[in-house]
């Protein structure tokens, strides 16, 4: 290198691949810190937007694969009992919501509450052939699994997979020893929430365009996008402000990580199922209103009468309160037979909040043994 070369500035001599370091030669070392500070940031920004798939917590088995579910068994060895079948939502997230890591799962917080046998159902993301499954689909193959397991289950319902669940302990309530609905909207017509206001105020055939758009489906990416809009000052700016303020914490930014690979990476759904569950449920509120057809058979609530369990949060936008505690009136179980709890928190952390699955779950648990036989 000339004389005149060694006098010319890092801008001057550098290619645009490595102008981030001819920069930072000129910028100083504080400025140099913050860049840097800022360049990983934007390498965290987008793992949190594009993360790998979310894993299972907890050791298990899949023993069964049909079209629409792998059933996976967390049991301890040797385990007896009716088992506890836990119905994982099926509305645009992974499954692993129920085991969702250590510490915020809530199979392995029935196995250490003396639940020997605990099974969780993770719904297959729907491929271009299931466009057509509806919900007699889903109901059929629960169905195969509880003959599987014996024929009688503890069945858990959590969210969406709530109202399947209930439609399973009315379609076949012999086979049902407890049911316990978290998080689950039975009316949906009950409470304010934004969800019933936007199944109410946006016409059937957006709906239909969207499912359309998908090729039949109902696509994760479109639902997510949804729910991002439910909150849009959290999910586009806050997230990324906080997320800035922790970029040297390495125990924020593996909690975060570990979340975002579950919430940015959501399942799509068939078509005719989801398109079902808007007009007929969330619309129409066909279930509670006893007049939903499931399985060849019109469904009534009052032909629930197994012991029940009642849990949602209070601070809960996705499924108010009221719409859980709207089961508590249309089953046939008597009322000493239901309880009813109400914990502090939204809807997610019904399921895998750790506050909420060290006080709450471990009742829970201890009732489904007294009440189910699990």
């Amino acid at each position: 290198m000339t004389r005149s070369d060694e006098k010319k500035t890092a801008h001057e001599i550098s290619v645009p691949f490595f102008w981030p370091m001819a920069a930072g030669v000129e910028l100083g070392e504080t400025a140099l810190d913050m860049f840097q500070r800022n360049m990983k940031f934007v390498g965290l920004a987008t793992k949190v937007d594009h993360p790998p798939e979310p894993e299972w917590a907890t050791p298990n088995t899949v023993i069964l694969a049909t079209d629409t579910m792998r059933l996976r068994d967390f049991s301890a060895p040797g385990a007896s009992g009716v088992p506890v079948l836990i119905d994982a939502p099926f509305a645009g997230h992974s499954s692993t919501i129920a085991d969702f890591a250590k510490g915020q799962s809530l199979a392995q917080t029935l196995l250490d509450h003396d639940i020997g046998r605990v099974l969780v159902t993770e719904w297959k993301s729907a491929t271009p052939e299931m466009r057509d499954f509806d919900i007699d689909k889903y109901l059929a193959e629960i169905n195969v699994a509880v003959d599987d397991l014996g024929g009688r289950v503890n069945l858990v319902g959590l969210c969406q997979g709530g109202w399947m669940s209930a439609m399973y302990a009315c379609r076949f309530p012999d086979k049902v020893a407890s049911l316990v609905l978290a998080g689950s909207p039975i009316d949906t017509n009950a409470g304010e929430g934004p969800i019933r206001e936007m199944a109410h105020s946006l016409p059937l055939d957006f709906y239909k365009e969207l499912v359309k758009q998908g090729g039949g489906r109902m696509l994760g990416k479109n639902m997510l996008a949804g729910w991002k809009n439910m909150h849009p000052d959290k999910q586009y700016v806050e997230k990324y402000v906080e997320l800035y303020e922790h970029v040297d914490d390495p125990s924020y930014l593996k909690r975060t990580e570990h979340f975002e690979s579950w919430y940015e990476n959501p399942v799509d759904l068939p078509g005719v199922y989801y398109m079902q569950a808007i007009d007929m449920l969330f619309k129409q509120n066909l279930f509670a209103k006893g007049e939903f057809t499931a399985l060849g058979r019109k469904l009534s609530l009052k032909s629930i009468t197994c012991p029940t369990y009642l849990l949602a949060g209070a601070s809960d936008d996705i499924t108010t309160k009221e719409q859980v505690f709207a089961a508590r009136d249309l089953i046939g179980t008597p009322k000493k037979n239901i309880v009813e709890k109400l914990v502090p928190g939204g809807h997610i952390g019904l399921f895998m909040g750790s506050h909420t699955l060290a006080e709450a779950w471990p009742i829970i648990a201890k009732w489904q043994k007294d009440n189910g036989g699990a």
